[in-house]
């Protein structure tokens, strides 16, 4: 059953930055919240999309050939097979939209990697 999920709440809760939290599933889609400040490793998710929603501050979204600055309230969709490499020169909240199973750092060895099991609010 559908409860009513206080997202500042679940933020004051995360004390790791790019340590993403599964507070929601729909339609076989994980909805992670995190918070993100310094620079992510370069990773590529291979077969799945991955939509970046930005509710506190900035996020710089690096890619081969561009990069996207999302501010607060902006979204931005990367697209799978596209290698990217987040970044947050300030504290930043984020909202991730992703499938189920869609590894942390598109399953890349680093000691940064946070299993899904890792992942789910224990809330």
């Amino acid at each position: 059953m559908s409860e009513i999920i206080d997202l500042k709440s679940k933020l004051d809760s995360i004390s790791v930055a790019w340590h993403p939290k599964v507070i929601s599933e729909a339609n076989g889609q994980y909805i992670k919240l995190a918070k993100c400040e310094g620079v992510l490793e370069w990773h590529v998710h291979d077969d799945q999309d991955e939509v970046f929603l930005c509710l506190e501050g900035q996020l710089i979204l690096e890619m081969k050939d561009r990069e996207v600055i999302l501010n607060s309230g902006q979204m931005f969709t990367m697209p799978r097979g596209v290698e990217h490499r987040p970044r947050a020169s300030s504290l930043t909240s984020i909202l991730l939209f992703e499938p189920v199973d869609t590894e942390h750092l598109g399953g890349a060895a680093s000691p940064r990697n946070v299993s899904i099991a890792d992942q789910l609010d224990s809330d």
